[in-house]
């Protein structure tokens, strides 16, 4: 079998049993599984090995945990907790962009404003989801272990060349444009953590994107992402309620890995990034995993997803006008400058 479809099938298994892994548990926050073995698993290469993956843990621990300890700061001195949030994701997009640790980056982000506004509403629920995302990581590797033998990399595509890092100017732009991106969905989530929870996951995955192109593709990918993400979440849940189990799932949850596997490692042909169609799962799982526990809990799922869908838009909408107003200034900016430079 050829690297490429090797990739795709380890792909799509690790997110199919995670995910199939995390309902059959009836974890509190059943999108974390999914979503971190996206995560994790992107990047082409063999599994980390038990002691790193207890490293891992540990600093998503120490990490998300940041978090908990900003709450007594929110009650009583918001200004300051805020302007350590800024902080927080300032150091996240560094660790994304500068040290290729997007894994990392995306822990500490989450334990600065994910982790601070769900305690801010009940230290349970807070100290349970940070519980729930080691838990989810450990389910994310142990699936890697158990898929990579069928389909290992090739001994020279795991050593490959690293990329170069980002220069000081551009990580200093991108850790400010992710701070203005995820700053009002953060303040919207102080006041109503339930419903904004899913809308501030997704800004975070939008705020740690390292790099968007022109006003047009950056819409193309913002937005195309997230509605389809959306038509594939309906897709999923309709063809789920034909037959609710979890073998059910777990192939959905492959079918679903395979296309986007598909499409991330070249097997299909795609005019759109990587990064498009790893928003686009992960739109998915945090569409669908939140209406699977609303149906178990007996809620309406289809207004609650109708309101998940609405907001991740909005979200996203934001996203893409704060990307092109930045860009615009930014290039007023460096033509002043230049000009300023000619002059003298």
């Amino acid at each position: 079998m050829e690297l490429q479809a090797r990739r795709v099938f380890r792909f799509a298994l690790v997110v199919a049993l995670s995910a199939t892994i995390g309902f059959a548990m009836q974890l509190e926050f059943t999108l974390l599984p999914p979503v971190l073995a996206v995560l994790l698993s992107l990047k082409p290469a063999p599994p980390m090995k038990p002691r790193a993956l207890l490293v891992l843990v540990t600093v998503i621990l120490i990490t998300t945990s940041i978090g908990m300890l900003l709450v007594p700061l929110l009650l009583h001195y918001p200004l300051t907790a805020v302007l350590l949030g800024l902080l927080g994701l300032y150091a996240s997009s560094y660790l994304t962009v500068n040290l290729k640790q997007s894994a990392l980056g995306t822990f500490l982000a989450m334990g600065f404003v994910l982790i601070s506004a769900l305690g801010l509403s009940s230290v349970t629920y807070g100290w349970t989801w940070v519980q729930t995302m080691a838990g989810g990581v450990i389910i994310a590797i142990l699936c890697q272990w158990l898929v990579y033998p069928f389909f290992p990399e090739d001994p020279a595509a795991a050593t490959a060349t690293p990329a170069p890092p980002v220069g000081a100017e551009q990580s200093n732009w991108i850790a400010l444009r992710s701070a203005i991106i995820v700053l009002p969905v953060w303040m919207a989530a102080l006041s109503d953590p339930s419903t904004w929870v899913s809308a501030l996951t997704k800004s975070l995955t939008l705020g740690q994107q390292s790099s968007y192109p022109g006003a047009r593709e950056a819409g193309l990918e913002l937005l195309g992402s997230t509605f389809l993400g959306g038509l594939l979440a309906v897709l999923f849940w309709l063809l789920l309620g034909i037959l609710p189990n979890l073998w059910v799932m777990f192939l959905l949850s492959l079918a679903v890995g395979i296309y986007g596997g598909s499409k991330l490692y070249g097997i299909l042909s795609t005019r759109f990034p990587p990064s498009f169609w790893s928003n686009t799962l992960m739109t998915l799982w945090i569409l669908l995993a939140p209406a699977v526990a609303d149906s178990a809990s007996s809620k309406d799922v289809y207004k609650a997803f109708v309101v998940r869908f609405l907001l991740f838009v909005g979200v996203t909408l934001y996203a893409w006008v704060a990307v092109v107003l930045l860009e615009q200034w930014r290039q007023r900016k460096a033509v002043r400058m230049q000009a300023r430079a000619a002059s003298t």
